[in-house]
């Protein structure tokens, strides 16, 4: 597994907290009341904003958005925008968790509308810096399948 900074560590955070929070809604207008993937949010906003980690505390936070996920409709957006939550404050333990966070955002947004998926992959590569985008974003791959997308993550080398 490839090691990053401490600095790329937390540029990774805090872009899978914003890839997840922009396909939150997708989550809350399907389970209102359902605070779980926000908090895990906002969990992974405060381990970068004072670098306290508390493995209790990102554990808890991810498996609670996780646990939400399962919830929500198999397949939904509302699912996978949970689970992009998830993801995203288990960057603090493991930074690849953030590609995850980006990867499930997308799968969001390809199940509330596949047209938007491309959009959403530009905004999410222009967020990272030069030196993290092309290593992140070509493990993300979009496929076009007749009237639908797939989308995938691409492990393998230093994952």
């Amino acid at each position: 597994m490839k090691r990053y900074s401490r600095q790329d560590q937390t540029t990774m955070a805090v872009w899978a907290a914003d890839c997840a929070e922009r396909v939150l809604p997708l989550f809350e207008a399907a389970h209102p009341g359902d605070g779980r993937p926000h908090r895990a949010i906002e969990a992974c906003r405060a381990w970068v904003e004072t670098g306290v980690f508390r493995m209790v505390d990102i554990r808890g936070a991810s498996l609670a958005a996780h646990a939400a996920a399962r919830d929500a409709e198999e397949g939904s957006a509302a699912r996978f925008a949970a689970r992009a939550a998830g993801q995203a404050v288990a960057t603090a333990h493991v930074p690849q968790h953030a590609y995850g966070a980006a990867y499930y955002a997308l799968k969001a947004v390809a199940a509330a509308n596949p047209a938007n998926v491309a959009r959403e992959r530009e905004w999410q590569a222009a967020r990272l810096p030069e030196g993290l985008r092309e290593e992140i974003m070509e493990r993300i791959i979009i496929q076009r399948r007749g009237g639908g997308v797939s989308i995938k993550l691409r492990k393998g080398e230093g994952f």
